[in-house]
């Protein structure tokens, strides 16, 4: 993860000061249909793992850092979509710290802030925080050049814009069409956790989760004992909103299952 300079601001790398947000505000939701200026890599083999985890894939190691040993490099195996300013992944950090996890985000100077907060946060906590990363991309245009068939383990989705206009459902980050780029990504046994605080967006999320024929609800009692669940609604800025303004959460969290003829 390379390090440029934070706007108006921003934090230093190896400082361990946390960047301050209101010096990357930006809108709160981006055109995920619009063509942005960004480097897309050309497939997963692409992906320059040794800017995002340099304690995994040392650069002086070749591009991907595996040094052409017989050892099998480890992969991202969480992707959270829309990670906003990065509370989510830094959360789950400490969770499973053995697990390589991205953030993906569309708003150029949101993903700013979460690069300088991963930098202070490995600063000031040596040995801590360096399976996490961002990079800014489409995620809706994208999946496929970042992941490989059956990497993801798990795959977030917190308070994704909701595009309350019909003619804007399509931009929906949970969609039919989109939920088979997620089945491909993700391995059998897999699960997709959405959460949203607008009950119209949450029946449309679970509806298109439960019509899809790769995907199962996770059962309640899985649900209650996942250490991961109650991150969804406190862990992200928006969840912490909705929980001060006393607002509903709706959540579908479904895991990847297979079919006899894949």
């Amino acid at each position: 993860m390379t390090r440029t300079s934070g706007a108006n601001g921003g934090g230093q790398q190896g400082s361990g000061k946390l960047p301050r947000k209101r010096f990357y505000r930006a809108r709160a939701h981006s055109n995920p249909l619009s063509d942005s200026h960004f480097p897309i890599p050309i497939s997963p083999d692409d992906v320059d793992l040794s800017q995002h985890y340099p304690r995994y894939f040392p650069a002086d190691k070749g591009e991907h850092g595996d040094g052409g040993g017989d050892a099998e490099a480890p992969r991202i195996r969480f992707a959270d979509v829309g990670c906003g300013f990065g509370g989510l992944l830094v959360g789950l950090s400490p969770l499973f710290p053995d697990k390589l996890m991205i953030g993906m985000e569309l708003r150029d100077k949101v993903t700013e802030y979460v690069k300088e907060r991963v930098l202070a946060l490995r600063a000031s906590n040596p040995g801590q925080y360096d399976n996490i990363s961002v990079v800014r991309t489409n995620s809706m245009k994208y999946i496929p050049n970042y992941f490989g068939k059956a990497q993801l383990s798990k795959m977030f989705f917190l308070f994704p814009d909701p595009h309350f206009k019909e003619k804007n459902h399509r931009r929906r980050v949970i969609s039919m069409h989109l939920l088979d780029e997620y089945a491909y990504v993700m391995e059998v046994g897999g699960i997709i956790y959405t959460i949203t605080d607008v009950e119209e967006l949450g029946i449309w999320m679970r509806t298109c989760l439960e019509k899809h024929p790769l995907f199962e609800a996770v059962p309640e009692e899985e649900i209650k004992v996942d250490p991961v669940v109650k991150l969804l609604s406190s862990a992200t800025e928006e969840g912490q909103k909705v929980a001060r303004n006393g607002g509903q959460t709706f959540q579908a969290i479904f895991r990847r299952i297979s079919l006899q003829e894949e």
